[in-house]
């Protein structure tokens, strides 16, 4: 163990055997008259604190021996098990990770639990460990409501507050809670953390939300050290910050104190559970032991102000209150101190014995779940007729039955049809509601349904997606709205770091499914520049786990759209939905007035399936010279320029419509490839980080192995990479229609380097 840590023992074995014994007392009553926790309960809970002060040892004396494999410890914090006292074990937990008493306390609430052992099998890796499987030591669990998740900087805040919102939300809409309907949603989180926008957002959202008379019952807790790891907050900053703040109630207690936390939590919980209002627990508490392993704090720190902070130690103090309350003799709580770290190390050498994951598919199982059979079964189900028909007004004012038209209208006609579907959607964001959206694509659902399902948020992404991952947590289906692509930016970890890691690091017990549609792609004749023409998806790709589609016309958007409802709601999976801005109201192909991009809305029973390409094969002609690759702004283009390429040039043209971005269609790439020997590949997107990136490197990965030939002629042609400029200039950095035909018709004449396959063989 650490030279601090024996310091901290070495005050604890004097304690022990020093302090004089005090006559016995009735440990059925209070510890004193200051507080309402009986003697009983408080040696219960300094039992737990004696645990996690071992487990924070028994971690490092891991790492030691090369069996462990995470150091950050809850020393000092151990008193935040005096929270899970006050709360009940049904009340949801988004947990910071110095939460040790909170998880073990928490667990000797509910009959069955095994909290050390499930520690050290975090700590360890150990693909038993029952809620991540080996994949992060993490504090969660299923039986126990503590959601897991490795926040650090409090980006476990915004979930958090949509998880509150959303009790509320579903006990209005008279949906099912799977806990009693007085819960609330605790959350905590570090000093040095609450600074952090994502944290600020989160707080004030929830406000925001109260201010409204909304019900917002969330508890959020601040275990105040003084330190972000080497960074000092300054002393009275979270109470100046805090404790005046409009609308959050605001309580203090002595961290360190177990009486004092227990009773002034207990006021804190009752006041948030009653008032259904954010509340917030500021807790003094001292950082021991450095912020891990890793740590050497007198690189920061002197001596004196470690060892200052070591006096201070919870174990310490609360052993002595308890000796001098006549709860225990000293000889009994070291008994009880050396007992627990026996329990502890018997565990440990168990824990380090269990399996770690052996295999990239072992490790990646929860990430992508993907049912086929169940998802197309869910996307074509029809069984909803009555439900649809009272939505739109009749059967007779069904959409299938009315004339075609463009895409906008069938996104919105089919988001009025998964509406009736499913009673536990939502769709939410800014300007969503009466508004119906700045491009009208939500126009009516407010109307037609409640404020309950279709509601406006405030301008904060972070919030939008965090308000979508606890109502899914929830068992909504949410579909949230993000403006603009460019937007998506200021919240991407809520999806990268938060909603898609929840089934990774659950074992897939626990999933926060969800459709997020998204404005984007450029081709807006430069209005608005970059913010509002972002041609890069990037950082969606990089996302392990999601789904993106891209749909260019209306009857594909429909289709898609369904099969998208039907990954989350059967395989819990997030979906990103990338809508090209510039097509939402295009009605004509290939000259005015031809109403060539206008679609019927296809009737339910109807979908696309995942991963799935359209081809186009109208101007291919018998004997098509190439194969054009593309989809959403580009597949447009690319169908005006291969109408071009055939009147005008003679030359057949195939054209691919990916429509799906994440997963590829390859097998469909490749097969078209196969026939012409010549792709080219039509990315709006920038030539850097783009799609056709990964579409060339799928089409080279694959033709080794195929039976067609050699590798056929591949040209991409790209997005530059920059942003996109405001006004005309815009043309010259995204691909247009002269450049793809000047581009067909070259590599047209170039040699064919395949065996080209004959149609149909």
């Amino acid at each position: 163990m650490s030279s601090r840590a024996d310091v901290l023992e070495a005050n604890l074995r004097t304690l022990f055997r020093d302090l004089d014994e005090r006559p016995p007392a009735d440990r059925a009553e209070p510890v004193d008259e200051d507080t309402t926790l009986t003697g009983h309960r408080f040696l219960d809970l300094l039992e737990t604190l004696y645990v996690v002060r071992h487990l924070d040892v028994e971690a490092r004396a891991l790492k030691d021996r090369d069996e462990g494999y995470y150091t950050i410890a809850s020393a000092g914090h151990e008193v935040n098990a005096a929270v899970a006292a006050a709360l009940q074990p049904t009340d949801p937990a988004f947990l910071h990770y110095r939460s040790g008493g909170f998880f073990v306390e928490r667990a000797r609430q509910v009959p069955g639990q095994t909290p050390i052992f499930d520690t050290l099998l975090s700590l360890t890796a150990s693909m038993d460990d029952p809620i991540s499987g080996g994949r992060h030591k993490v504090f969660g669990s299923v039986p126990l409501w503590i959601y897991p998740q490795t926040s650090t900087i409090a980006s476990h805040f915004p979930k958090a507050v949509g998880h509150a919102v959303s009790i509320e939300r579903a006990k209005h809409l008279g949906l099912p809670l799977p806990f009693p309907d007085d819960a609330i949603v605790v959350c905590s989180g570090g000093d040095a953390g609450l600074n952090h926008s994502t944290a600020l957002g989160a707080v004030n959202a929830a406000l925001w939300a109260r201010y409204q008379y909304l019900p917002v019952p969330i508890l959020f807790v601040c275990e105040d050290n003084g330190l972000g790891i080497s960074v000092s907050t300054p002393s009275g900053w979270i109470e100046r910050r805090w404790g005046a703040q409009p609308g959050l109630s605001y309580f203090h207690a002595d961290g360190l104190d177990l009486a004092a936390t227990y009773d002034t939590a207990s006021r804190a919980v009752e006041h948030c559970r009653n008032r259904r209002a954010p509340t917030f627990l500021h807790l003094d508490v001292v950082r021991l032991l450095g912020h891990a392993g890793s740590d050497v704090e007198l690189a920061y720190r002197n001596i004196e102000e470690i060892k200052k902070d070591e006096a201070r130690d919870p174990l310490y103090l609360n052993t002595r209150r308890a000796i001098e309350a006549g709860l225990a003799t000293g000889s009994e709580l070291e008994a009880l101190y050396d007992e627990s770290r026996n329990r502890v190390q018997r565990a440990s050498r168990e824990a380090a014995t269990r399996p770690h994951l052996g295999s990239a598919d072992e490790i990646m199982h929860p990430l992508a779940p993907y049912s086929p059979d169940e998802v197309r079964a869910e996307a074509e189900r029809t069984d909803y007729g009555e439900a649809r028909a009272a939505h739109f007004g009749g059967v007779d004012r069904l959409p299938e039955s009315d004339k075609p038209r463009h895409l906008a209208q069938l996104l919105n006609w089919g988001l009025h049809d998964l509406l009736a579907k499913y009673p536990e959607m939502l769709v939410f964001g800014e300007d969503v509601g009466k508004r119906g959206g700045v491009y009208g694509v939500t126009d009516q659902l407010y109307e037609k349904t409640s404020a309950g399902r279709v509601f406006n948020t405030l301008l904060d992404e972070q919030s939008i997606l965090g308000m979508a991952i606890g109502a899914a947590q929830l068992g909504f289906l949410p579909v949230p709205e993000i403006q603009y692509l460019a937007y998506y930016h200021n919240a991407e970890d809520q999806v990268r770091g938060e909603a898609a890691t929840l089934q990774f690091f659950s074992r897939g017990q626990l999933s926060n499914p969800m459709v997020i549609r998204i404005a984007g792609w450029g081709y807006q004749r430069g209005f608005g520049g970059h913010f509002h023409n972002d041609n890069s998806i990037a950082a969606l790709r990089d996302v392990p786990g999601v789904v993106i589609a891209s749909p260019a016309r209306g009857d594909d958007a429909v289709g898609m759209l369904r099969t998208a409802m039907a990954l989350a709601r059967v395989d819990g999976r997030i979906v990103f939905f990338v809508e090209p801005i510039a097509l939402y109201r295009t009605r004509d192909l290939v000259e005015e007035g031809d109403d060539g991009w206008l679609d019927s809305f296809p009737a339910p029973g109807r979908a696309v399936e995942l991963g799935r390409a359209r081809v186009y094969d109208e101007n291919a002609g018998d004997e098509p010279a190439l194969t054009i690759v593309s989809w959403a702004n580009g597949l447009w283009r690319s169908l005006r320029a291969a109408h071009v390429l055939r009147e005008q040039h003679g030359i057949g043209a195939r054209v691919v419509d990916l429509r799906w971005l994440l997963p590829l269609d390859v097998e469909t790439v490749c097969d078209q490839a196969s026939k012409t020997g010549r792709v080219l590949i039509v990315d709006e997107g920038r030539r850097t980080g783009g799609v056709s990136e990964a579409l060339v490197t799928a089409l080279v990965e694959a033709y080794p192995d195929r039976v067609d030939g050699a590798l056929p002629h591949i040209e991409r042609y790209c997005g530059e990479d920059t942003f996109i400029p405001l006004g005309p200039s815009w043309e010259h950095v995204l691909p247009n229609e002269d450049g793809i035909v000047r581009r067909a018709v070259a590599l047209s004449e170039r040699p064919v380097a395949v065996t080209v396959r004959a149609e149909g063989s």
